[in-house]
């Protein structure tokens, strides 16, 4: 039976809502996305028009039916404006400018052609000016400054009166400004939103590569070996029982290991030991036929590093017992002061297609052809290797046999960093 990853969105949660699952298997409330205003937000103001609309009805603005006609044509390019800045469709169109346009021309024409009360739409108009987002930035201040500018000097112009001209000129320029910040703060915050959500995305998803290496490297050595063994003991218990019965038992207890390193790489506190990693690969190339050849000098490396160079150990060894059909194998591991270097050479036939290469794949038969080198675990290797500063190099060794080469550094600090960050 295969097991299917659990997708982000199994599970039917509202993106909206619910609960937000950690990869520990924890839940915690999502926090309300707070999208700021909308644009209802902006119909209210036009309360700010109740002393024009007052002018009309008790006939103090000349014209009436003019003046009706330009109130009623402020608001309708107003809400056009606000509701098409708002819009998704065409807020990043020219329609918003457009209709910006003509509601300037239309608050122009009312203010000076009635004055008075009809000097608070420019406010209004400011308050539109700050919901286009075409608008934003540079081009926006040098608007407003011009507009609340203009603003103050036809109100003082009009009636004479230096302090109401200062306050319509400040509240132009303060309703636009305000407008844009906050609405600003509001598309950047939804931006970081989506970028955390993005980050912690992106997280999870390499937390599920590495952990699908970790079982592929070591789920493909130890099946290989259980394979391998099963083969001994079928040759050998014809003829001799009491081998069979010791490759039955090492079949055991590689079994037994191999649950005990499942439950500690699923647990996410699997440390490889290069030692014990070495010992297997003996275990291994002996139940197969072919003679290990193990050597090994220098200090005692980092954890870090003997994790990284004992899955090559697994890789290297699985694809020589499954693939090589050699009759020798050298594993060499040699430390000096900054770096280490692993090599493991076999005498076998060399390359085959990249599917049988793999640790766990099916057994090529004796007349497979050559092919391309490299499968999924070296590759998986070899960028494993590259995040932690290391290479991995592998190809034909002379005109017969295989050979796999790691170095990497062994700063301990330094790979216990470049070691997380690969993770």
């Amino acid at each position: 039976m295969r097991l299917r990853p659990r997708r982000p969105d199994d599970g039917g949660e509202d993106p909206g809502g619910g609960a937000d699952r950690h990869s520990c298997g924890t839940a915690r409330p999502v926090e309300r996305e707070e999208r700021g205003p909308g644009r209802y937000a902006f119909l209210p103001w036009l309360l700010m028009g109740l002393g024009a609309f007052s002018n009309i009805i008790e006939g103090r603005s000349g014209n009436p039916w003019l003046a009706g006609v330009g109130l009623f044509a402020f608001n309708s390019l107003y809400v056009t404006v606000v509701f098409s800045a708002f819009n998704p469709r065409r807020r990043d169109t020219r329609f918003p400018l457009c209709a910006l346009a003509a509601l300037t021309a239309v608050t122009f024409a009312i203010a000076l052609g009635f004055g008075g009360e009809w000097f608070l739409f420019f406010p209004l108009l400011s308050l539109a000016s700050g919901t286009v987002r075409a608008l934003r930035g540079k081009a926006l201040g040098i608007w407003l400054i011009a507009l609340s500018g203009t603003a103050g000097f036809l109100s003082g112009w009009w009636d004479d009166d230096t302090w109401n001209a200062f306050s319509i000129g400040y509240g132009t320029f303060l309703s636009g400004m305000v407008t844009a910040t906050v609405l600003s703060l509001f598309d950047t915050i939804h931006e970081l939103r989506a970028t955390r959500q993005e980050l912690a995305r992106s997280a999870v998803e390499k937390e599920r590569l590495r952990f699908s290496r970790d079982l592929h490297d070591l789920l493909g050595h130890t099946l290989s070996v259980v394979v391998v063994k099963a083969e001994a003991v079928r040759r050998l218990a014809p003829r001799n029982l009491d081998a069979a019965l010791a490759q039955a038992a090492d079949i055991e207890a590689v079994g037994r290991q191999a649950l005990t390193e499942i439950r500690e790489a699923v647990s996410g506190y699997r440390e490889g030991s290069l030692t014990t990693e070495l010992d297997r690969a003996r275990s291994a190339l002996d139940g197969a036929g072919i003679e290990p050849v193990v050597r090994h000098a220098g200090p005692p490396l980092p954890p870090q590093a003997e994790a990284l160079l004992g899955w090559v150990v697994r890789e290297g060894v699985t694809n020589a017992v499954r693939h090589s059909g050699a009759t020798r194998c050298e594993i060499e591991v040699h430390v000096d002061d900054d770096r280490a270097r692993l090599t493991i050479t076999d005498d076998g036939r060399g390359p085959v297609s990249s599917g049988a290469s793999d640790a766990g794949a099916a057994a090529a038969p004796p007349g497979a052809v050559p092919g391309p080198v490299g499968g999924t675990g070296l590759k998986g290797l070899t960028e494993r290797l590259a995040a932690a500063g290391g290479t991995l190099r592998s190809g034909p060794d002379g005109r017969r046999g295989f050979r796999v080469t790691a170095e990497l550094p062994v700063g301990a600090a330094d790979l216990a960093e470049t070691e997380e960050r690969a993770r």
